[in-house]
């Protein structure tokens, strides 16, 4: 995606909203400044945070994409997820105070930051503010479960069929397009995270193109048949 293109989503779309509305409500946004440190822009493949710093902010995606990874004890490089807008990342850096994986931006990303410390100080003012953090939380857990369970013992057809339907799941809960949007991430790096060789990413994609599932150009995806898709990953 171009810079020119990025569309930061609007804040009733963002995985932080509630902990936003919850201080500041819909009467006074200036009280937003409150919860966010920063709103920045972060270039293409720069990070937002990497393993091991010390855990100081929640980083929201207003924009833009992000992918997570590790090192495996073997010392490859693991992809642990690719997160767009409305997603937060850092929350899994709660129970150790530092960062477990690297967050780096796959395209020019707009990002909010919001500080620890200052969700710590205004939850004294704000009670609920505690609650809504363990919501946000408690969403993430089911997102990443229900996802590992659909890859669990899937053929590679239905990884991917599943993978594009998450993702456009994903872009719609934050209001984009559900059916065309752009894979920023490298079919390695697709490969990489859902467990098969890049080769067999780009067979099963020509092969989806070939049926009428999908439409690609370069980095650009269409989802032309969202049913068919639905049918190939054994989703409702």
């Amino acid at each position: 995606m171009a810079r020119s293109a990025l569309k930061p989503i609007a804040c009733a779309n963002c995985g932080v909203y509630e902990l936003c509305y919850s201080v500041g409500g819909d009467t006074d946004l200036s009280m937003l400044d409150a919860i966010v440190k920063s709103r920045k822009m972060v270039k293409r493949g720069d990070f937002l945070y990497q393993t091991g710093k010390p855990f100081r902010t929640i980083f929201a995606i207003r924009g833009g994409s992000v992918k997570t990874s590790i090192l495996a004890g073997d010392g490859r490089v693991q992809v642990t997820g690719f997160h767009v807008a409305g997603k937060v990342l850092g929350l899994d850096a709660i129970a150790t105070s530092q960062y477990n994986c690297e967050a780096m931006a796959l395209e020019p990303t707009a990002v909010c930051e919001i500080p620890v410390s200052r969700l710590d100080e205004l939850s004294k003012e704000f009670p609920d503010l505690h609650y809504k953090m363990i919501k946000i939380m408690s969403q993430e857990i089911l997102d990443n479960r229900e996802l590992m369970l659909l890859l669990g013992k899937m053929s590679a057809e239905e990884r991917m069929a599943a993978y594009l339907l998450s993702m456009s799941q994903g872009l719609e809960k934050s209001g984009a397009s559900a059916t065309q949007f752009n894979l920023s991430m490298s079919r390695s790096d697709i490969g990489n995270y859902l467990g098969m060789a890049e080769e067999t990413v780009c067979r099963i994609l020509t092969r989806f193109q070939d049926d009428g599932l999908i439409t690609t150009q370069r980095r650009k995806i269409t989802l032309n048949d969202l049913d068919r898709l639905r049918a190939v990953a054994h989703r409702r």
